[in-house]
């Protein structure tokens, strides 16, 4: 790995970065200025369960309020954001980009897996609101378990850090990331099929999950061609490059999917 590669490296993460920087602010002005006129009625209530006692009957019961409002339109932007800060730090501050290209030597990229815990959770968590996840304690949990899933990532690139020829392969981490990932999705399929058969989702929803499924998959199918060093990625930087064209793809896709969500009836 030369200085001439870790420099094309910079420029392309300093593009991709703009890409989303791009996108991230025209989906909050949306947010702002066109949601809202379009679709007044639309908005999520974060709410919190408890219970309570009836005093009545004598007996406890489940009780609930309403704590906010959540800003639908202006995280989906967010997410995008958090995409083009990332790139901004790898590239931009000297000290940071030396730390990453020292890390990317080494076969791993820390900032990727703090970046995507952070991203990646806030979106599950917008996409969990369509399907009436609204308890602040079911979305801290799916926002904590998908984080714990992108951090085993990182735990992963760690423990096999400057191995070996020949040396195996430490899967561990990666198998219990791949459980933690689904979890919230269990939780998601309880609230799809709660309404039994009387209520079918509209087309953007069922587009939203098969989106999140390809990119759930391409990007653990990225880690294995790494690991099991397949053709071009047999060079931890395909794989890294790799890694970075499919956060644009796959993040751009699913964020506009989301905050079409927002013209949704309420």
């Amino acid at each position: 790995m030369n200085q001439t590669t870790f420099q094309k490296l910079k420029k392309f993460n300093i593009i991709m970065g703009g890409f989303h920087l791009v996108q991230g602010l025209l989906m909050i002005l949306i947010a702002i200025f066109v949601i809202g006129e379009i679709n007044p009625a639309f908005q999520i209530i974060v709410t919190q369960n408890f219970l309570d006692f009836d005093t009545v009957n004598q007996r406890l019961f489940l009780n609930s309020k309403e704590l906010f409002e959540l800003p639908f339109g202006v995280m989906v932007g967010v997410f995008l954001l958090l995409s083009a800060l990332a790139h901004a730090l790898i590239s931009l501050p000297k000290k940071l980009n030396d730390q990453y290209n020292k890390d990317l030597q080494q076969g791993v990229n820390r900032f990727r897996w703090f970046e995507y815990a952070l991203s990646s959770s806030v979106m599950i968590v917008l996409i969990s609101t369509l399907f009436g996840i609204y308890d602040i304690a079911s979305l801290t949990l799916i926002f904590i378990v998908n984080a714990a899933m992108n951090l085993f990532g990182l735990d992963m690139e760690l423990l096999n850090a400057n191995r070996k020829e020949g040396e195996k392969v430490k899967w561990g981490a990666f198998i219990w990331g791949s459980i933690a990932g689904i979890a919230p999705w269990i939780a998601i399929f309880f609230y799809m099929t709660g309404a039994g058969g009387d209520i079918t989702p509209p087309w953007f929803v069922w587009a939203i999950i098969g989106t999140y499924f390809v990119a759930f998959n391409t990007f653990p199918v990225n880690m294995i061609l790494q690991y099991k060093k397949i053709g071009k990625w047999k060079d931890y930087l395909y794989g890294e490059r790799t890694y970075i064209v499919l956060s644009l793809v796959a993040k751009s896709i699913l964020a506009w999917l989301v905050l079409f969500g927002a013209f949704q009836p309420s």
